[in-house]
């Protein structure tokens, strides 16, 4: 069984689409192609993998387009095998001044809900905040988000740069105001920075998952911390590999969270830009990560358990899970 908790919308989109897409718009096909131009083909490091994910963005400023590539990732999601996926974007990098935040939300909403009823996934959508926007976008990311909650919006996210962007705070009060509207709360977060930011993502946001958390792995003590509290890491193997945050799969901070005993939730982060999607990281991981088959039925009931949805779809999944 497969569930997905950590997948980008702007990672998603087929190189045929952004072919006709571009050609409706007038946006010049980048040299080689567009499946060349969202591919990374050799490890690098997060500036270069970002690169590529952001060759979609001019694609995406237009609602139909975004409702468009929304049904497309969930379609995919679902003839991957995938039982559930939560897709998230950067509303505000697509807004543009006829197109708000909201709107951008409200259109990517409309793509997951059409896709839910045409392959039968279950899915859901959350809103990330980039840690270089200013306070006034993030507030309008998070404000939007809460009003679509039930609407297609399940949980929000923090997101971008660790490095020049470390503090946290600035975003506590956003935080609260969407667990008291009921949405699910995660966090990227010591993925590029410290192990020390996981443990303060969940201090002082209160999250239940943090994505990627490849260097909470690096701290005894932190993972002995994460474990205790329950918290779930988003994993996204094949990313991690190709922006150099982990040498290789078999040495892949996934193997230190299973070891200590941390729930582990599967991502497959930006699918079209590693050429990779979940039912493929999962294999990978058996055969090349050195996991077991048992391990991944485990990714997929912690993420069952940590998914932003509703309880009569967790009972649903979990039922499913059970038979195998």
């Amino acid at each position: 069984m497969l569930i997905n908790l950590h997948t980008h919308l702007e990672g998603t989109v087929r190189p045929g689409t952004a072919a006709e897409l571009a050609e409706r718009m007038g946006v010049a096909t980048p040299e080689g192609g567009w499946e060349n131009a969202f591919r990374i083909k050799e490890k690098g490091d997060l500036t270069i993998f970002l690169a590529h994910v952001a060759m979609a963005y001019p694609l995406l400023g237009n609602a139909e387009n975004l409702r468009r590539v929304a049904f497309e990732a969930v379609e995919d999601a679902a003839k991957d095998g995938q039982s559930y996926i939560e897709l998230r974007l950067g509303p505000a990098t697509h807004a543009r001044k006829d197109l708000s935040i909201r709107q951008v939300l409200e259109a990517v909403c409309r793509g997951v809900e059409e896709a839910k009823v045409h392959t039968g996934i279950r899915a859901g959508v959350i809103a990330c905040m980039l840690r270089h926007e200013p306070d006034e976008i993030i507030a309008e990311i998070a404000h939007a988000a809460i009003a679509l909650a039930g609407s297609g919006i399940v949980g929000i996210d923090i997101a971008g740069d660790e490095i020049l962007y470390p503090a946290l705070a600035r975003y506590a009060p956003l935080y609260d105001l969407a667990r008291a509207a009921g949405l699910g709360l995660t966090a990227h977060a010591a993925e590029a920075g410290p192990a020390s930011a996981g443990r303060e993502a969940v201090e002082l946001l209160g999250v239940t998952r943090i994505g990627h958390g490849s260097n909470v792995a690096s701290d005894p003590e932190m993972l002995k911390w994460v474990r205790a509290r329950g918290v779930t890491i988003e994993v996204c193997p094949t990313s991690n590999v190709l922006t150099g945050a982990a040498p290789s799969l078999r040495e892949h901070p996934v193997v230190d969270f299973v070891r200590a005993g941390v729930k582990v939730a599967l991502g497959d982060d930006d699918p079209e830009n590693t050429g990779v999607r979940l039912s493929q990281e999962a294999r990978l991981l058996v055969s090349e990560g050195g996991l077991l088959a048992e391990d991944m039925r485990k990714f997929a009931h912690d993420g069952i358990s940590a998914a932003f949805c509703s309880q009569e779809i967790r009972a649903e999944l979990l039922a499913k899970w059970s038979k195998g």
